[in-house]
């Protein structure tokens, strides 16, 4: 009779460890960044909720979500996404409303969630990650002189030699304008506004195919993050576009001569959502407010040189600095959205890309086609 009353007894701690500590699973991109989200804060919310947090890679966009709700087997809790995505995602029911103040923690001093945000989100459903940065780069052994603005990116007479930019309009027509003269305004909206126009997009263009066609530099075109560092390293090109964490690893993981200029940068975002019917949605809320806290968000740039969401999370850094693994480096001077880096920048716009993307595209290619 003993005997089998322990046993019950432990059949019952089983079931109920079992109900309240379901693994939270979490999808996102894989590589330096997951680590970075799991290290940061993933590990340090499951112990603190009890609750182990799975991670698993995903390819991006909504198919897959989508076949695990039309089998009836959601196997995702929480997944990293583009903002069209939550837009998309969110219209379409497959993903939980949130009330921003309800369901995130305030700010250490009291600042609601929603003011505390860096920027407003996509959707309803959606939930601020990280801001990463395309910016430009030098190589500080292949350039005589100190380029500071994104005019100087374009300046081939001051600053001689190739430059490598991305292979797609996307981010090239933004800095071209800014380059030209147009002061970005809030978020970027006097660019866009420029770009709305017949004659800001043409304006934009020629901004490239003079930078592409001048004897003086030229046009590199990449389409992988590793590419604009590596480019710089080999000297192939003395100045180049590229997200700033690749430019942070090259910098300061490999002691690569590259320097990052932040002056006309566009900031680009990640966001997390969590799915509607997700096999642990009620745990799987209760991380999700604790990985995008004020602490949470700070957690993961000791890893990655992306900014939190929250504002309040670069006063933690602050307070802590040196933020970064390797207890030298200075984090909060490597954040896209530090104070000294955003006197002069754009907010990517999706929905802008989303409406204009295709036809933007075929023009592009048609420009380079013809260099």
């Amino acid at each position: 009779m003993k005997k089998l009353s322990k046993l019950l007894l432990v059949l019952s701690f089983a079931l109920s460890i079992s109900s309240s500590a379901f693994a939270v699973t979490v999808a996102s991109w894989g590589g330096a960044y997951t680590e970075s989200q799991k290290l940061g804060y993933g590990d340090p919310t499951a112990k603190k909720l009890g609750v182990p947090i799975n991670w698993v890679d995903y390819s991006g966009g909504l198919s897959e979500i989508k076949a695990q709700k039309e089998a009836g087997k959601i196997t995702w809790d929480i997944i990293d996404v583009f903002a069209m995505d939550t837009i998309t995602g969110c219209d379409e029911g497959l993903f939980v409303e949130f009330d921003f103040d309800k369901d995130f923690p305030a700010a250490p001093d009291g600042t609601k969630a929603s003011k505390d945000f860096f920027a407003p989100m996509p959707s309803k459903c959606a939930v601020g990650n990280i801001l990463y940065s395309w910016n430009y780069a030098y190589n500080t052994k292949n350039v005589s002189g100190t380029p500071k603005t994104i005019k100087d990116f374009f300046d081939t007479k001051k600053f001689p030699g190739k430059r490598a930019i991305y292979k797609s309009a996307l981010t090239n027509l933004e800095i071209a304008l800014a380059a030209d003269g147009i002061k970005p305004g809030k978020g970027g909206k006097k660019i866009y506004k420029a770009l709305n126009t017949e004659k800001g997009v043409n304006r934009a263009m020629d901004k490239i195919k003079a930078l592409c066609t001048d004897p003086n530099g030229g046009c590199v075109f990449w389409s992988a993050g590793a590419q604009p560092p590596e480019l710089l390293v080999s000297g192939e090109v003395v100045m180049a576009t590229g997200w700033n964490g690749r430019f942070f690893n090259a910098e300061i993981g490999e002691g690569a001569p590259i320097k990052q200029v932040w002056d006309g940068q566009g900031l680009d975002y990640e966001y997390f959502v969590l799915v509607k019917g997700g096999p642990n949605e009620a745990d799987a809320k209760k991380a999700l407010a604790m990985m995008t806290s004020t602490e949470g968000l700070a957690g993961s740039a000791k890893y990655i040189a992306y900014a939190p969401w929250r504002k309040s999370s670069l006063k933690v850094m602050a307070a802590g600095e040196p933020w970064y693994k390797d207890g030298k480096t200075n984090m909060v001077p490597q954040m896209p959205t530090a104070p000294a880096n955003t006197k002069n920048y754009f907010l990517v716009d999706p929905l802008f890309w989303a409406d204009n993307g295709t036809e933007l595209g075929e023009k592009w290619e048609a420009m380079k086609a013809g260099l």
